[in-house]
């Protein structure tokens, strides 16, 4: 690739990268976006040519980081050879996460806000829902828990794992509230084995 083809792309990881750490800091209100190229090294101009606003900033942000979950669950779920222990470790990995401050301020406070609570689930589904079809899926395929149709189970779930997630972001006591919740979320997932 040639250099002045990897520049814009340069560019937009250093806004993207500025922006979620001032975010994760401070907080989308608490941030104005001249702080945010400054951080980044570039120029204003360089900021509305990558995004139109910083809404769209946080557009950003919020996939980098719901990737970066999907990424996490899927990881800690492949070093595991038991496909129940498989998704544990998912579940584990993203409950995990969610006591990381960044996660809970981006992710569960300001991007709902921002963006609104229907773009801010499109987004969670469109990095979530995949991971936990799949693993229905093969789940169902290898009769560990019972065949029925995927879509509205995979919802449940998602929707379990997202009100895991707001409680736990929600906590005095972050690591207290994480292990409820897994506690929790694994006596309802038991309940869906064979």
């Amino acid at each position: 690739m040639k250099v002045k083809a990897r520049q814009p792309e340069a560019t937009r990881a250093a806004l993207v990268a500025a922006a979620r750490s001032l975010f994760a800091e401070r907080g989308y209100a608490g941030v104005g976006t001249e702080e945010i190229v400054k951080r980044a090294g570039v120029t204003r101009g360089a900021l509305y040519h990558h995004f139109a606003d910083k809404e769209d900033l946080m557009r950003a942000v919020l996939h980098d980081l719901s990737r970066e979950l999907a990424e996490a669950s899927a990881t800690a779920a492949l070093k595991e050879t038991d496909q129940w222990r498989q998704i544990l470790a998912a579940v584990g990995a993203f409950l995990d996460a969610c006591t990381d401050p960044a996660v809970q301020r981006i992710v569960m406070t300001d991007a709902p806000s921002v963006l609104g609570w229907d773009e801010w689930r499109e987004i969670d589904t469109q990095y979530g829902l995949g991971l936990v079809k799949a693993s229905l899926e093969n789940a169902m395929e290898t009769g560990l828990i019972a065949r029925q149709p995927v879509d509205p189970l995979a919802h449940l779930i998602v929707g379990a794992l997202d009100e895991a997630a707001m409680y736990i972001s929600r906590a005095d006591d972050s690591g207290a509230a994480r292990r409820e919740m897994g506690e929790s979320i694994e006596r309802l997932l038991e309940g869906l084995r064979i």
